[in-house]
């Protein structure tokens, strides 16, 4: 990043899935960001947002939830607005859980899934989840802000195997090189 840039200001992230065969039960898999302090950037986050909730000041939001990936292009679509995220926040983790029903279900036990995260029109990452098929969730970003305040993308689908209570205590760790 050069002198004269601001970082990243408004981001999309988008998952898509195709619906569960016909007998199987739907695959519902759910977009959460959490949000970690300056003081306390890693572990257990601030706040989170996921289907039915928003951030306090409405900086990150969801836009579309699907609970069985029948839709057109991208089932569930998250906006994160961290040029307006308050200056004490200082992380911003992005993770897909799959919600786990009558039996554990993993990245590969969904058909096509997808991720795209961008700013404006400009992809910052696309994955197929196809690193972690045996996994139950997965971190997909990170932001940090830098020494300036700009907001720096931290790419990479990392795996988590659990319970999506569990993923989301657990998601803001920091990761291992």
């Amino acid at each position: 990043m050069n002198g004269l840039s601001k970082g990243i200001d408004k981001v999309e992230v988008a998952l898509r899935w195709d619906p569960a065969p016909a007998g199987q039960p739907p695959a519902d898999l759910d977009l959460v960001a959490g949000t970690y302090p300056a003081d306390a950037p890693y572990g257990e986050p601030d706040y989170l947002v996921h289907f039915d909730s928003r951030s306090p000041d409405g900086t990150i939001y969801l836009n579309r939830d699907s609970k069985d990936g029948k839709g057109f292009g991208f089932d569930e679509v998250m906006t994160l607005e961290l040029e307006r995220l308050d200056a004490r926040y200082a992380r911003v983790v992005i993770g897909v859980a799959i919600q786990q029903h009558a039996e554990d279900r993993h990245f590969g036990d969904v058909s096509n899934p997808g991720l795209r995260i961008r700013e404006g029109y400009t992809d910052l990452a696309t994955d197929d989840f196809g690193g972690v098929l045996g996994s139950t969730a997965a971190t997909v970003a990170e932001f940090v802000r830098n020494e300036t305040g700009a907001w720096e993308f931290r790419g990479g689908v990392h795996g988590f195997d659990g319970d999506p209570a569990t993923f989301t205590r657990a998601m803001g760790a920091a990761r291992r090189p």
